[in-house]
Formats: C-alpha cells, structure tokens, sequence
C-alpha cells in the first residue's frame, strides 16, 4: 500500500485559504506516483475527453486550480 511523502507545493494555508482546509492539494506517494485532491468533475468533462483519451470506470477527472499547480511545479521531480 502506498503512503504520503509530502505535500508537493505550498500548503492552502500558504495559497490564501482561510481555513486551510478542503482546498486542493497534491502530494507525492511511496511508490512514485502523485495524489491529487481536486474538484470531481468526471460527469461533466467526461464526454469532451479527445479521442485518443480515456478513463477507467475506476478513474475520476479531477481538477485543482492554476495556482495549486503552479505553487507545487519546484517540486516537482525531472524524473
């Protein structure tokens, strides 16, 4: 089972969230994959993926702001 190593980024508190909760976040896990918490928004992007795209039934399409992104790119690995 994989496990969180850290947060890619900036905590939401450091992004302007007041609570610092419920805010998009990502973090990278044991086993080389990235976690995402973002805004499921499968049902209504779903149908607008390109031809050449897809999802499992198990896959959600998610999304985060431009400034979660931004804020986690140095962390980021090259490889």
């Amino acid at each position: 089972m994989s496990q969180i190593i850290r947060r890619i980024g900036t905590p939401p508190s450091a992004r302007g969230s007041a609570t610092g909760a419920n805010c998009p976040d990502i973090f990278e896990l044991s086993d080389g994959r990235f976690a995402v918490i973002g805004t499921d928004v499968t049902d209504e992007l779903d149908a607008q993926l390109p031809a050449d795209a897809s999802r499992a039934g198990y896959e959600r399409i998610v999304v985060v702001t431009r400034e979660t992104l931004i804020h986690a790119k140095a962390d980021i690995p090259d490889a």
